[in-house]
């Protein structure tokens, strides 16, 4: 019932459509970074509604106003080792290749800037960076020549949330280094807008308009590397001898081909984990239970003994495979394996 200026309101029931009564009933945004949520400079609306039933026993909607938020960029960043291990050198060493990832774990694009630390101790040398190398061409391997060299503040990688760059660190090895010795490089990768204790700002710094925040990594990681010197090298000849169907030598079809491999260790120390493997050639085929390793059989089966034959399988040729295991240096091992000629 009216009173003056005043009216009564009855049977009122709020609907609340969204979380907040001040921020919709619906959320937009930008897609999803995997990394560290909402894209950086996106904007939350939200906006709530009251359903009620008036004097008059009419049913009524009131929307409120609509809260705009604009996310934030979160500043954060990760460097990992990309080398499976230690990288295998040799004393005066140029052009030693360490690789890494630098991934944007923020929410906005960023420019990151990187440094190498070759001083870091716990170790028998200090390699010597002498540059660093952005994967150009994006297939994680260094290409001499193709991927760029860096330069600090002029072709810093410029990564979206969530994306990665491989990056190669070039190093020389000192000559004075031996067999064994270890020397430990950091690569380390640091946001171009902010770096610094977790919460830290800067106002209207951030992609999109927004503040730039440093996130839990600070705005900046490093990762390890490791060059191991192995002054045992290896060198490999591969020789053949032909047995025609005829007691002679000529290269016919018929004709039977041993292949001789010899691996030989030189230097100091030893190599580990030495294999040979050998595809059968085309227009050939593997004569079964022929592999030798230093003269005794081994057989083709996956076995204990050190040999397998493993048969083609569509366009993929046979081969053979031999595992040598721990060869010192001053030590040779010889493979040899037939085949005849279709």
């Amino acid at each position: 019932m009216l009173e003056g200026n005043f009216w009564a309101i009855k049977n009122v029931r709020l609907t609340l459509i969204a979380p907040l009564i001040v921020a919709t009933a619906s959320v937009s945004f930008a897609p999803r970074a995997e990394a560290a949520g909402t894209v950086a400079g996106s904007t939350i609306t939200n906006t709530a509604t009251a359903n009620y039933t008036d004097a008059g026993g009419n049913a009524q909607t009131a929307t409120s106003n609509t809260a705009n938020l604009r996310v934030d960029e979160l500043l954060d960043v990760a460097v990992t080792s990309a080398d499976p291990g230690d990288i295998p050198t040799l004393p005066s060493g140029v052009n030693q290749v360490a690789s890494f990832t630098v991934t944007n774990t923020g929410n906005g694009s960023e420019a990151y800037g990187l440094t190498v630390t070759t001083a870091l101790g716990g170790d028998q040398f200090d390699p010597t960076a002498t540059s660093i190398v952005l994967d150009t061409n994006g297939n994680g391997v260094y290409d001499a020549g193709v991927d760029t060299v860096y330069a600090a503040g002029t072709n810093d990688p410029v990564l979206a949330p969530d994306a990665s760059i491989r990056v190669f660190v070039l190093s020389t090895i000192p000559g004075t280094s031996v067999n064994g010795d270890r020397g430990q490089l950091s690569l380390a990768a640091a946001s171009r807008t902010l770096t610094g204790a977790p919460g830290a700002s800067a106002n209207g710094q951030g992609q999109g308009g927004g503040d730039a925040v440093v996130g839990t990594s600070g705005g900046d990681g490093s990762a390890n590397g490791a060059y191991v010197v192995q002054a045992a090298n290896i060198s490999f000849t591969k020789t053949s001898s032909v047995v025609d169907p005829f007691g002679g030598s000529k290269i016919v079809p018929g004709s039977i081909v041993t292949y001789t491999l010899t691996a030989t260790v030189s230097g100091t120390g030893s190599l580990t984990n030495v294999a040979i493997a050998d595809n059968v050639p085309a227009n050939t085929t593997y004569v079964a239970e022929t592999m030798t390793l230093q003269g005794a059989s081994v057989t083709d089966a996956t076995d204990a003994d050190a040999g397998v034959f493993v048969p083609p399988a569509g366009a993929v040729p046979g081969r053979i495979e031999v595992a040598l295991g721990t060869v010192a240096a001053s030590q040779t091992r010889t493979v040899t394996f037939n085949v005849r000629i279709n």
